[in-house]
């Protein structure tokens, strides 16, 4: 896959701190309203929201329409391609770069951020949640099964997932309801009909689709990098009481299908490419459509805020099962992926006990309470609670961010 990245050395006029997440070596894509307006495709350097359907010059550059930069999400213009997505970046690291002497023509395209409104970035038609964290798996199978045999015996030989909901997918401020539906208070018992009582959080990432496959031809390996266009941050809420019950024989439903946030910004592959690494080693061997050659994980800092106590510090290379081989083994029996479709990574947990992705593992089934900040202490989220994802991979002199990925609990 050849890439576009941009000189770390680069500047802009547009001033920012070095802890920005948004450096002119970034510029995701997003979309974005004013007041009561419709929404429109933007990026972003330090806190200035660029207006990319008002930029002079852009579709000569480019060839991007601007009714494409006119939508309400992202689907139609990251279609486009990856020629179309690399001379978009191309065009505004020149045009916002500090060497660019004609910035009055463009000035009057940015925004502060925190006079706009911004919303998902694009439409999903399908959502599959994977389960690609060996620390995350082993730690369940420990708490819930035997911890002996804390994996399933296919763990180690297929990226796990499951089917989830796309219509409950969020942008990040949008609160969440605390769900109901079928808990057994006590082993044994009768279930009831109750909101959930172990209302938690899954620290994800997730991946972006750019491009379409047909209906029964698979995507080698190899070339799964040119279907995916960008990734998220990305939080799949859980209702741990709800799943429990109900996850034997097929698997995840009420306690997942509530609600997931995901960032409002899709950070371009290429703009992550610097951050590539090597991930875990892979016992057994995978089956030959799932092997993969070079560097295939990327070294994504990941932290929680519950409340504005941080609980949690990961990293994206955790991951067993790389993004390569999510999507080679989501199509190898021909299933077709859609531009827009969203794959997340599934809880995203390290070696460390500080490094678990979610309140299950924390607070380690409710038996070792996270005590805050305030004083307070949590095994589950409570009503009222705002819970927090920050993603970045740092360069040098810069960071490469996805924005917030929060939300608050409603009863």
């Amino acid at each position: 896959m050849s890439t576009f990245t941009i000189d770390p050395k680069l500047r802009s006029w547009i001033p920012y701190t070095d802890d920005t997440d948004f450096p002119i070596q970034n510029l995701p894509l997003g979309i974005f309203s004013v007041g009561d307006g419709s929404g429109r495709v933007g990026s972003v350097i330090g806190d200035q929201i660029i207006d990319l359907s008002c930029l002079p010059g852009l579709t000569e550059a480019t060839g991007i329409p601007k009714s494409v930069l006119t939508k309400d999400t992202l689907n139609d213009l990251i279609a486009l391609g990856r020629p179309v997505a690399r001379s978009l970046r191309k065009y505004l690291a020149e045009v916002f770069s500090a060497q660019n002497q004609n910035r009055s023509s463009f000035v009057h395209c940015l925004l502060p951020i925190d006079q706009v409104k911004l919303h998902m970035p694009v439409h999903c038609g399908d959502y599959t949640d994977f389960y690609s964290s060996r620390e995350h798996a082993t730690n369940v199978g420990i708490m819930f099964r035997d911890p002996a045999n804390a994996l399933l015996p296919n763990w180690l030989h297929i990226p796990v997932g499951y089917h989830g909901r796309a219509s409950s997918i969020v942008v990040s401020g949008t609160p969440i309801h605390r769900p109901s539906g079928q808990i057994v208070p006590k082993e044994g018992e009768a279930p009831v009909f109750a909101k959930s009582k172990q209302l938690d959080f899954e620290l994800e990432m997730a991946f972006v689709l750019g491009k379409e496959n047909k209906l029964g031809e698979p995507i080698p390996i190899e070339q799964t990098e040119d279907y995916i266009h960008g990734l998220l941050a990305f939080n799949d809420w859980s209702a741990r009481d709800i799943q429990k019950w109900e996850y034997v024989p097929l698997g995840p439903f009420l306690g997942k299908n509530f609600g997931s946030t995901c960032s409002p910004w899709l950070v371009d592959l290429d703009a992550l490419q610097p951050f590539r690494t090597k991930g875990p080693e892979q016992d057994p061997k995978p089956l030959d459509y799932l092997q993969q050659a070079g560097t295939h994980h990327y070294d994504i800092r990941l932290e929680v805020f519950l409340n504005g106590s941080r609980i949690c510090r990961s990293n994206m290379k955790y991951l067993y099962w790389s993004m390569n081989q999510q999507l080679a083994h989501h199509t190898v029996n021909g299933c077709n992926m859609r531009v827009g479709d969203i794959c997340a990574s599934g809880t995203i947990s390290g070696p460390d006990p500080d490094s678990y992705g979610s309140m299950l593992e924390l607070a380690w089934k409710g038996t070792k309470p996270i005590r805050l900040s305030d004083g307070s202490t949590r095994v589950f989220l409570q009503d009222g609670d705002r819970l927090e994802i920050r993603a970045y991979a740092e360069g040098p002199g810069y960071r490469i961010g996805f924005g917030p990925c929060e939300g608050e609990i409603l009863g």
